[in-house]
């Protein structure tokens, strides 16, 4: 008879591939170049992976209580599923200290609640929601945003506690969860002395329709080298009737040479036409390149990889982390896997074609921004492409709830079955 006791090599190599995958998936979420049906095979591929490990039972839970003496975000991820499974509350408490003696790997802890599927959190996000620890309280809160639930009087209470981070994640889950009625409490949250706290009450007060004080703060980080630049740029510049958001590059246009990667970014999240002409000739520069082609593909539509109208990367083009050990710059490219523009094609294909887009009309992927569009976007679209969809949505309908680019692609295929 076959034997069914655990084979601890394959066991090992399940809880390894489950953490590998589930940071990779970190960068996948937001890449330039994955579509939600490669997403899907990723996750179909994790979800595997922590199958065989809930199958192996207690040698499975072993080896991810083992991976925790050196935790990562990955392998706290699989760590916390499994507990989640189980319904071992026991376990999930001891997760919790792991989680505050490094704190670097929270993000796995959290995002395993959006990963686990609802009916596995009964109760459980309750629980959460009404603990005296302000972690759980946080945790309880975006379990129900990442589950698209809403937290109710919870959020209102814990968008002014003393807490920093909790205060910050449901100003931020106020946004997501549609609850405009907070409108009020985000817009006193824009005096707020934390700078997280004041940039996620106006994503969300501008989420919510209001195109005043909150603006004026998304403009702000826009212009400064906060960690939330480029989302409140990208942000700004959607929420913004077209003569603004030109205005907001005029004044980075200032000091172009500073400024010259945001110009680009909100040159196509802006979406005129008029700036076409300009990003091709960034084109011809290996520095600003591939920021330059995604913002024309953000603008045309165009898929330059498919089109074939991509070139090679220039043997002079250094950028991220090189294999000089002594090299102290180990930041990541932030233009990985986006192509790089063959200036004289997309020169020529816009000399035919320019004349279909109309300068001074915002256009999104190839067409004016209306919710069959983004929603076909959200559908076949890149990552980044696809969360640019989903903001564009909610402005289109202030109050409506942020459709999450990040959950599980079959959970993301099913919402997007239900819309008309």
């Amino acid at each position: 008879m076959p034997s069914h006791h655990p084979i601890p090599a394959v066991i090992a190599q399940h809880a390894e591939e489950a953490a590998i995958l589930r940071n990779l998936r970190s960068f996948e979420v937001v890449a330039p170049h994955v579509t939600l049906h490669q997403l899907l095979r990723l996750d179909n591929r994790i979800a595997a992976h922590l199958d065989g490990l809930s199958i192996a039972g207690e040698a499975g839970e072993a080896l991810c209580a083992e991976a925790l003496e050196d935790p990562g975000i990955g392998e706290l991820f699989a760590a916390t599923i499994g507990a989640i499974e189980r319904g071992d509350r026991q376990a999930l408490h001891h997760l919790v200290a792991v989680v505050q003696a490094a704190p670097e790997c929270e993000n796995g802890f959290i995002s395993a609640f959006g990963w686990a599927a609802p009916e596995r959190l009964s109760g459980l996000a309750v629980e959460f929601l009404e603990a005296d620890d302000p972690f759980l309280r946080r945790v309880g809160i975006a379990c129900c945003a990442m589950h698209d639930v809403d937290p109710g009087d919870h959020l209102g209470v814990a968008m002014t506690d003393a807490d920093v981070r909790l205060r910050a994640r449901a100003l931020r889950a106020a946004g997501e969860c549609g609850r405009k009625d907070l409108l009020p409490q985000c817009l006193d949250a824009l005096e707020d002395e934390n700078p997280l706290c004041r940039f996620r009450a106006a994503r969300s007060a501008v989420q919510f329709g209001d195109r005043g004080e909150a603006m004026r703060v998304l403009a702000e980080f826009a212009a400064s080298d906060s960690p939330h630049h480029d989302l409140a740029l990208w942000l700004f510049q959607m929420a913004s009737e077209l003569p603004t958001a030109n205005a907001l590059l005029q004044d980075l246009a200032q000091n172009a040479e500073a400024n010259m990667r945001t110009l680009l970014i909100g040159a196509g999240v802006a979406g005129d036409p008029h700036y076409v002409p300009w990003l091709i000739a960034r084109m011809e520069d290996p520095a600003t390149a591939r920021p330059a082609g995604e913002a024309f593909s953000l603008i045309t539509g165009l898929d330059l990889a498919y089109l074939d109208l991509e070139r090679d990367a220039p043997d002079e083009a250094e950028f991220g982390p090189t294999e000089n050990a002594d090299d102290e710059d180990v930041a990541m490219d932030p233009d990985e896997s986006v192509p790089w523009p063959d200036a004289e094609k997309i020169a020529t294909w816009w000399q035919r074609n320019g004349g279909g887009f109309t300068p001074g009309v915002r256009h999104f992927m190839g067409r004016p921004v209306t919710r069959e569009h983004c929603l076909s976007v959200l559908r076949d679209g890149y990552q980044r492409q696809r969360i640019a969809a989903a903001n564009h949505l909610v402005l289109l309908a202030p109050g409506a709830k942020l459709f999450n680019c990040a959950a599980p692609a079959w959970r993301q295929q099913s919402l997007l079955a239900g819309f008309a």
